[in-house]
């Protein structure tokens, strides 16, 4: 799958991109397939790093895209990318692998995959799909290039060139920081470019002997997972449309062999041909239980075995698997909330979405999901009255729906109708009090009272996901300001000090955690937890200074 380029904005650091893409190149959305190989089991790229080292390499690079504000953070959006890629990567060939799915705020048409099995996605490209299928699609090619090891034997070729290919990206983050000037973003691509040049280039073609599989491989993921395996080849096709329109200027002038992996019409063919077979040597069973209904397929006659569905397979620990009913069929509703809750995430500002929406207009009537992206422009714009006429609208079409319901107390309480805000929002607890969008978004406007009522029923709110949220900056920082209020200084400065080191900031959460632990008032559990966040913290810090990366706050104090 293509990637089409990776932009940035000219307002933030340049090089970055071109570090994570060196990076990543291996497992990026990818290029043309060259040829089909067997799986290399003699690899020697299982003994590079270690599973807990790879984990760790990837949450640096989540946690440096953080600080330079690359990532999406939106509790709505992640959970509903959460909830595709774990339905994919619970149908993979390796469904005992921890991923991690986020999203970035680029509109350009990129995805990829990097160590520990963190999977990135851009905005632009859930703006370029029709379906929630044609979005899985892309996932399931990056979830096959983790289970497949080939970001791992990237790394491997790599170090074999004598290139930090493995940590580029971190030590790009850290030349650029020094200085915002282009000329500083210059010299540091000009020292980079010489060495990294063949590394790509290898990269690239190592890359291509890859593509295939993680294809092959991702429509049988599709379809374990009920998705449509037809959609892998209508986001080619729709990839290669934009392709080609962008074809000209500075990318044009590229060489061919560093372009950024073109869809070929061979490969849509190869797609849709795969697709095609698993079709036909299949057929779609729905079965109804107490539990409800699912999909599956199921071989026909002299047919090949089926593809395993998530529901059955065995290597997936009992705690993970799907209940009846969760496989199977999208729903066409929320992904059109979520691309359009990411076209105004996405957009400089709030005004930018509001005129993209009324240039959609013009050209002929809004669709539900416009109309609710236009809500949400309008709510962020401050227009809030405006904003919970329409979503009251929605409503009365969509009664009771998650996205709809949390958009209208919004505009509710900043409309000055905090009591209907909090009925409503109480109701949504009650109903799922585990949500983690429903259990943040409320507890984000309790904290805006600032009061310590309000602290300490946020606290109470965000207390039971604790565990389950600890790899999220923005519940962190939530659950410090709510600490803070409710008069818990310790718990409060545990959490700003993750918040701190989820957000690329690790030198400072040490310095947070040891100015902690010199507290008198202590007890036992709050001190053995610090003592165990300073022990897993030290060794990272010490891995990003010997990179070169440090905090450039710190260092100009």
């Amino acid at each position: 799958m293509p990637t089409i380029r990776l932009h940035c904005s000219p307002f933030r650091i340049r090089l970055l991109p071109s570090a994570v893409a060196l990076a990543l190149v291996a497992a990026s959305v990818g290029a043309p397939a060259q040829d089909t190989r067997l799986p290399d089991i003699g690899s020697s790229a299982g003994t590079v790093l270690s599973p807990a080292k790879q984990s760790e390499y990837g949450q640096m690079l989540l946690a440096q895209l953080r600080h330079y504000n690359y990532v999406l953070e939106d509790p709505l959006v992640e959970n509903w990318l959460r909830a595709t890629g774990t339905r994919l990567a619970a149908s993979s060939d390796r469904p005992q692998q921890p991923f991690t799915f986020f999203m970035m705020r680029d509109r350009s048409i990129n995805a990829f995959a990097t160590l520990g099995g963190y999977i990135g996605m851009n905005a632009g490209l859930v703006l370029a799909a029709e379906s929630e299928d044609e979005v899985a699609a892309v996932l399931a090619h990056e979830v096959a290039h983790v289970t497949q090891s080939h970001v791992l034997r990237g790394v491997e070729r790599a170090q074999r060139d004598q290139v930090p290919m493995l940590l580029a990206m971190l030590g790009a983050i850290a030349v650029a920081s020094q200085s915002s000037s282009s000329s500083s973003d210059d010299a540091a691509m000009a020292v980079l470019a010489g060495a990294q040049g063949l590394a790509l280039q290898r990269q690239i073609d190592y890359t291509r002997s890859n593509e295939s599989e993680a294809d092959r491989l991702g429509i049988r993921t599709l379809a374990r997972s009920g998705y449509d395996p037809e959609a892998m080849a209508s986001m080619f096709e729709r990839m290669q449309a934009v392709s080609r329109t962008n074809q000209g200027g500075e990318r044009e002038r590229l060489p061919d062999y560093l372009k950024t992996h073109p869809v070929t019409t061979t490969r849509i063919s190869e797609a849709r041909d795969r697709a095609e077979r698993m079709a036909r040597d299949t057929v779609q069973v729905t079965t109804t239980t107490p539990q409800g209904s699912r999909v599956e397929r199921v071989p026909v006659d002299g047919a090949p075995e089926a593809p395993l569905r998530a529901l059955d397979n065995p290597l997936l620990p009992a705690a993970l698997r799907l209940p009846p009913g969760a496989t199977g069929g999208t729903d066409p509703v929320q992904f059109g909330w979520a691309r359009e809750r990411l076209r105004v995430l996405s957009a400089n500002t709030p005004a930018q979405a509001i005129r993209e929406y009324e240039a959609m207009r013009r050209s002929g009537s809004l669709t539900d999901a416009q109309r609710y992206g236009l809500a949400f422009a309008r709510l962020r714009a401050n227009e809030a009255e405006v904003a919970a006429r329409e979503l009251s609208a929605l409503l009365d079409a969509y009664p009771g729906d998650v996205w709809l319901s949390l958009g209208m107390a919004e505009a509710d309480a900043r409309a000055g109708r905090a009591a209907a805000a909090d009925r409503r929002l109480e109701a949504l607890v009650e109903r799922m009090p585990r949500n983690p969008a429903v259990v943040l978004s409320y507890a984000t406007l309790l904290l805006e009272r600032d009061s310590a009522e309000s602290g300490r029923r946020a606290q109470a709110l965000l207390r039971p996901l604790l565990n389950g949220s600890s790899e999220d900056p923005a519940f962190q920082r939530a659950f410090a300001r709510a600490s803070e209020m409710a008069g818990d200084p310790v718990r409060a400065g545990e959490a700003w000090a993750e918040a701190a080191f989820l957000g690329g900031r690790a030198e400072q959460a040490l310095i947070q955690l040891n100015t902690l632990k010199k507290r008198d008032d202590l007890d036992y559990y709050a001190r053995a937890r610090i003592d165990a966040r300073i022990a897993a913290i030290t060794p990272m810090v010490l891995e990003l200074h010997r990179q070169g990366v440090r905090d450039e706050d710190l260092r100009q104090r």
